[in-house]
């Protein structure tokens, strides 16, 4: 099989959290014996080990336009148009700026990717990765017409990115003004979120959650657990109230304990004392230093059934022992009290800290379980491989 994929980033440095799980996912197509095109929307091609990369054909024009974007967002942040409730309606700028990317940029795409699949003729499938699909609305249409080949759309962000979501401050809202049911199939992270997707337009959707390679998350042994408790993310939208719960509180309750954080915009986090950023790959080492790992999960994903993201994962691969706070439907991934603990208050947090710090044994038992269910289930190979069957349907 080989597919052309347009990625919403290649380079490590840009601003998308989920880069390093499309790395993960387009070396698991590799090892499962797909050759892969790698063409981003945003930033820099980067070549790899694992695909081909062809060049951004809007580097330029994308770089002054999220420049405009931020700009305009600056000027008109509270206005809004159309109808809707307050969180799918699209303000004035996202409208603008929306209008300039389909004018401007959707061509330079249509033109490149039209150029890749006159010299590529065996590409067998199109897959856009998370790239705003409202700018280039038209184009999958176009492609299936012209090359009689499929279009898939990964949304690796639902249901954060659906129009009735707030979606990010820093992000594109990029179901406005799309076309769902221009493309041959629609696949995303999340279970719950498949009826909402239908909903919107598309025609046929498929769920592939979020894993990890445990070659690049594998345990290393720590100089010694020098620290007790930590948490690795970014920004209190949409679990502030866990992050007091599970950072702030316990922190100033059990005093005599080491929490730490390595994270930004995270608020008050009362006695946890900040950890410096060093690289992505820094993770591995302070999760095994660490007794236990706490897992935040956004409530706009822990409240819609089974919508993955990357850190159970990560951290189930690295062997850690994680706290949780509640996910629904987190047992499709790990067993509670098992593979993994979950917390419903601040005070059961304390609790969970306390008896997990005093028990090393019962500690390395959940990491061990979690990295064997991780190994079992959910690599990023296993992911690819439950890809490939869904594209395998249409061609």
């Amino acid at each position: 099989m080989k597919l052309l994929v347009l990625v919403s980033s290649l380079d490590l440095r840009q601003p998308f959290s989920a880069t390093p799980a499309w790395w993960q996912l387009l070396k698991g197509l590799y090892e499962m014996g797909v050759e892969v095109i790698a063409t981003p929307y945003q930033g820099a091609p980067i070549e790899s080990l694992w695909w081909r990369s062809e060049p951004n054909p809007a580097r330029m024009q994308g770089a002054l336009f999220k420049s405009l974007r931020d700009f305009s967002r600056a000027l008109l942040p509270a206005r809004t148009a159309g109808p809707g409730n307050e969180a799918s309606r699209e303000s004035l700028a996202d409208k603008a700026v929306r209008r300039v990317a389909n004018t401007m940029i959707a061509p330079l795409w249509q033109r490149h990717l039209e150029r890749i699949l006159v010299d590529e003729t065996d590409v067998d499938a199109i897959l856009f990765l998370t790239v705003p699909l409202n700018h280039l609305r038209g184009l999958p249409g176009y492609i299936v017409s012209k090359f009689d080949i499929p279009v898939f759309y990964y949304d690796g962000d639902v249901p954060a990115s659906l129009p009735n979501m707030r979606g990010f401050a820093s992000g594109f809202r990029i179901y406005q003004g799309a076309d769902l049911s221009e493309y041959t199939a629609f696949i995303s992270n999340s279970s719950g979120g498949s009826a909402l997707l239908a909903q919107l337009g598309a025609e046929n959707v498929h769920t592939v959650w979020y894993g990890a390679d445990p070659e690049v998350f594998s345990p290393v042994p720590a100089p010694a657990q020098d620290i007790d408790v930590l948490f690795y993310g970014h920004g209190r939208e949409y679990r502030s109230d866990w992050i007091d719960r599970m950072i702030t509180v316990p922190s100033k309750a059990i005093a005599d304990s080491r929490f730490a954080v390595r994270g930004t915009k995270l608020g008050d986090l009362g006695a946890a004392r900040p950890l410096p950023y060093l690289s992505f790959s820094k993770l591995r080492e302070y999760v095994c230093r660490s007794k236990i790992n706490l897992c935040i999960t956004r409530s706009a994903h822990a409240s819609v059934y089974a919508s993955s993201s990357s850190r159970p994962f990560e951290l189930g691969a690295l062997g850690a022992c994680i706290v949780a706070n509640p996910y629904l439907g987190i047992e499709e991934w790990f067993e509670p009290d098992k593979e993994l603990i979950v917390v419903n208050s601040a005070v059961e947090a304390v609790e969970r800290y306390q008896y997990l710090l005093k028990d090393e044994r019962e500690r390395t038992a959940i990491g061990d379980a979690a990295r064997q269910r991780v190994l079992k289930q959910h690599t990023f190979r296993h992911r690819a491989a439950e890809l490939m069957r869904i594209v395998q349907q249409y061609i």
